[in-house]
Formats: C-alpha cells, structure tokens, sequence
C-alpha cells in the first residue's frame, strides 16, 4: 500500500512525519500549491492509503466527492495531531483502513477507533481476512450475510482447496465439501457460497499481429466462463517480449487493471514444464509456445492450470502462483 500523509499545521505536519518514518510513505503540509482538494484527487486511488492528520469532518468532506466502491476505495484513516486516536473512515476491511489504523496507532501510541461491526463485536472479519491474505471477494453482496451469521454467533463453515496454517477462529469450522460451506476460498467458482479468491493467476497471451482488445476480451470470457474463473484471481498478463507494445493487448490489460509482463523467446524456452507445441510459431517467433510458457513465467514456476486454448487468433493459458494461506489479519 503505498501511503500519503496530508496535515494542516506544523504540529501535524510532525506527526504525519514520524508515521511516514515509521511505515513509509509520503508527508506534506497542506498550503501554497498543495490543496486538500487537489491532494486528495491525486492520491484516491486503489491500493493507496491516505492519512488526514487532522479533524474526521475534513478527511470526510475531502473524500465524498471521489467515494465509488467498497472494493475500490482506498484506505482513508483521520489522526488527530495529538496523536491520540487513529479512526478508519472508509474501507475498513477491503481497503485495508482497520489495519492501517493500527499499524499507525502502533507507530504512535494511538487508540484505533474500530467501528466495522465484526471488529467491535470480537468476530471474525471474513472480508478483512481475505485482503490480508491476497485475496479477493468475487461477490460482494454476500459479506453481509456471513457476516450477519457471525454476528449473531452462528459461525460460518469454510472450505478451502489449501491448507490454512495456524488455528481457525472459534466461529469457523473448516468443511471438505464446497456445497457444504458458507464460504469458499478457491479457484473455481462455488457456486451459491461466498467467493473467496486468491489474486495468483498469470493469464498467458499469443495474439496474432494488430488482434483488437475486443477479440481478446471475449477469448478470455470464454475461458473464464468454461473454466469457472474470477477475473479477480488474475494477478499479471503474460507474453513474448515482441507484444510488448501491442495496442489490442495494451488496452485489454489496462480495461481489468492487469500489469503485463514479457518475456524472450530464449526465457520462453527455459520455462519448466512440458507445454504444447507448434512449428509454426516456433518458426515465426522462436519459441513453440508462448501462451503456456508465459503464464509459466508469471506464476513464477507455478503450476498450468489451463493449457492452451486457442481462437480468433489468440492463444490462452493460465496458471497459478503457490499460494499458503494462513488465519493472520493483523500484524
């Protein structure tokens, strides 16, 4: 998460100082050319945290007019310059603010001023849990009913396709059976549960020259819907250095927010595994297999999950990172 630091006094400017020490990130005053308003636009972005040290009231009016998704807003926590209290404003648990709060309030000797129902309560925050594990939430609006089951003391029964290291909290009970659960930690959709899944897919890309995005585009829909994929899991997009600066594979990348990487054909060819191959790309790129290969690559050795699948002109595979949850949402 990258951090920013916004205070309105000498005394705040201090402390917002002292936190970026402490944790990292960016402090300034605001004054001159750095506006609230202006600073706040260029910061609210996600995976970002912003700090206001200064009144709940500013950091609240600051960032309404930017506010969208619980899924997409970044951490905004208010600190008082006295640095008595550290309160999450917005995106507590997906955003990652409650653990902002604390990690500041740590820094500081601050209170963090909690106010998500689970962590007033005691429970388990199931949403907060999943980002600290690298996780995404495939369906949203069913947090609340796992959450309304913790809650009221029920508990909630969890399967998952790895191991969890550590010891489940009290109200989990941990289930072989995905339509036995009330939540799922998995690759493959679950169906009715909530989805839980891990950001470790690498999406490997052949295309021929000058593909559109919209060919790509419904080549990956295609894959996804067969294979019961979230397009949340896909972590990196993956090819041959010469798509570097493909315009179709450029956009498709930057309509899903996917960085992508690339590769050599002499880096292709020592990807481990047995892939499937073609003479014809060999001969035109020198390598056999790019799609497979990439994905490979950027799941950095991990397994193929999907092998090619080819169409239109474009070729795809995915495969998946090494994952190893635990039961850890905060430090």
């Amino acid at each position: 998460m990258k951090l920013y630091y916004l205070a309105f006094s000498s005394r705040g400017l201090a402390l917002a100082q002292k936190l970026a020490s402490a944790l990292g990130g960016r402090a300034e005053r605001c004054g001159g050319p750095v506006t609230l308003a202006g600073w706040t636009a260029d910061h609210f972005a996600p995976g970002t945290g912003l700090v206001y040290v200064g009144a709940c009231g500013i950091a609240v009016r600051a960032v309404a007019p930017h506010l969208r998704s619980k899924e997409t807003d970044p951490a905004v926590v208010a600190v008082d310059e006295q640095g008595h209290f550290a309160v999450p404003l917005v995106a507590g648990h997906l955003g990652g603010a409650n653990a902002l709060a604390r990690a500041i309030a740590a820094a500081c000797g601050a209170v963090p001023v909690l106010t998500t129902a689970t962590d007033a309560a005691g429970r388990f925050p199931i949403d907060d849990w999943a980002r600290a594990q690298g996780c995404a939430v495939a369906d949203l609006h069913k947090i609340k009913a796992v959450s309304a089951r913790l809650l009221d003391g029920q508990g909630i029964r969890l399967y998952s396709d790895w191991p969890i290291r550590g010891q489940p909290p009290p109200e989990v009970r941990l289930t072989g059976r995905k339509e036995d659960c009330d939540a799922a930690l998995t690759l493959t959709d679950p169906g009715s549960p909530l989805w839980l899944v891990p950001r470790v897919l690498a999406l490997g890309v052949g295309c021929r020259r000058g593909t559109p995005a919209r060919t790509i585009e419904a080549a990956w829909q295609a894959l996804a819907a067969g294979r019961g994929l979230c397009p949340k899991s896909v972590c990196v997009v993956c090819s041959i250095d010469r798509k570097a600066d493909e315009p179709g594979l450029l956009e498709f990348c930057r309509s899903h927010g996917w960085p992508l990487a690339t590769y050599t054909a002499a880096q292709l060819r020592d990807a481990p595994g047995r892939f499937t191959p073609s003479a014809f790309v060999a001969q035109t790129v020198g390598v056999d297999n790019v799609c497979e290969r990439a994905a490979v690559l950027g799941a950095q050795g991990g397994d193929l999950l999907v092998p090619k699948q080819a169409g239109a002109g474009v070729t795809l595979a995915v495969a998946a990172r090494a994952f190893g949850p635990d039961w850890k949402w905060t430090e």
